[in-house]
């Protein structure tokens, strides 16, 4: 199949969400990705041990190789490449959430870092206030009012939900390497080295995980806050932070009344 067949099918998939978010609406309340709800815990752990073990075996030792042996200034280039090759996710997304202007700046920070950028590897966007963003199909799910559902770890690719886990097969349509017609060793070399690269730069961050008591729970509730983030763009309204409080506070407050023998 052609590259233009390939872009003519994105385009009507795109235009089939388009007419499907206006015609039920834009739900006024983003969904939540909630905190706590680890109803699969069991299964979650097995995964997590098994993504572990793999990361231990294989992808950690590469990525120290990679970074032993790649200057920075390289990557930050490389980094910068896959950024720029991604964006048209975000693009998408952006448009899809409502986002009209932000996805019009986001359309012109991909096209001046493909030009001027050189195919995107130095970010020559930033400077001028052409900000970075970072948008899925699962944040447009949440944003159109779907809740999260059960935290889910999937072989491989580690921390999701059951909103977010089936979204990445549209992100993946929406990448343009899938529709670009090269050699699928091409293809495939360059999602290898972006997961190296990616795995490189999480390198920093393996000394705090080996320290704290409980790895997977600690992934677990940093992935979630982090996603609420993401999903209100860095500004969660205040009554959400609180209600995550209280409702701690109050699964503490009845394990303490549950364990109240009343014989003072």
């Amino acid at each position: 199949m052609s590259v233009r067949t390939h872009g003519a099918n994105l385009l009507r998939a795109v235009a089939l969400f388009v007419v499907a978010i206006v015609a039920t609406g834009c739900a006024a309340t983003p969904g939540r990705t909630v905190m706590g709800e680890d109803r699969w815990e069991d299964f979650n752990r097995g995964v997590y041990k098994f993504n572990d073990t793999v990361d231990r075996a294989t992808l950690k030792p590469v990525a120290r190789g990679y970074q032993k042996i790649t200057p920075g200034w390289m990557r930050t280039g490389i980094g910068n490449f896959f950024s720029n090759l991604e964006y048209p996710i975000t693009i998408v997304n952006q448009f899809l959430q409502g986002k009209a202007v932000t996805g019009f700046e986001d359309t012109g920070r991909f096209l001046i870092n493909t030009t001027l950028g050189l195919a995107g590897l130095f970010d020559v966007a930033t400077p001028i206030g052409l900000d970075a963003h970072d948008e899925d199909f699962g944040q447009t799910l949440a944003v159109w009012g779907l809740n999260s559902g059960p935290y889910l770890t999937l072989p491989l690719f580690g921390p999701s939900t059951l909103r977010d886990a089936p979204s990445r097969v549209v992100d993946w349509f929406l990448d343009p390497l899938t529709h670009a017609d090269i050699a699928w060793e091409a293809e495939w070399g360059q999602r290898a080295l972006d997961l190296v690269h990616t795995r490189a730069s999480l390198l920093s961050l393996d000394a705090t995980l080996e320290r704290t008591y409980d790895p997977y729970g600690f992934i677990r509730d940093a992935w979630i806050q982090r996603r609420e983030f993401e999903i209100f763009d860095g500004n969660p309204p205040p009554e959400l932070l609180d209600e995550e409080f209280m409702d701690e506070e109050d699964e503490v407050t009845e394990e303490t009344d549950t364990g109240d023998t009343g014989d003072g």
